[in-house]
């Protein structure tokens, strides 16, 4: 066995965020997510098949609903459950350091 740690520096790419797949099973997935400035480019929203649990570790960010046009402004330990197909997108993230997100994304 082997430890690894959710804060351990990402790749930066100025273009995306970096995505660390930590596990999969049948109808759970858990990535880690480092945002550095970025967000969801205009125009496009996540809609996602699956219910997605996300928490903010590190950072600061704010997301967009679409069918309310509700933003909420994340900070660390902020978390929310994302319905399936409940369209949004990443509106903001701090450009000076670090977003870390954990995402679990669950299938029925």
């Amino acid at each position: 066995m082997e430890t690894t740690n959710l804060f351990t520096e990402a790749p930066f790419n100025p273009d995306s965020e970096y995505l660390d797949r930590i596990l999969e099973k049948p109808g759970l997935k858990l990535e880690r997510i480092v945002s550095h400035g970025h967000r969801t480019p205009d125009g496009e929203w996540y809609d996602q098949a699956a219910d997605e649990w996300v928490v903010l570790l590190s950072g600061a960010a704010t997301l967009l609903f679409e069918k309310d046009n509700q933003l909420i402004e994340m900070n660390p330990g902020d978390h929310i459950l994302i319905p399936a197909h409940c369209r949004h997108r990443v509106e903001r993230t701090e450009e000076n350091r670090e977003s870390v997100w954990l995402a679990l994304h669950v299938t029925s």
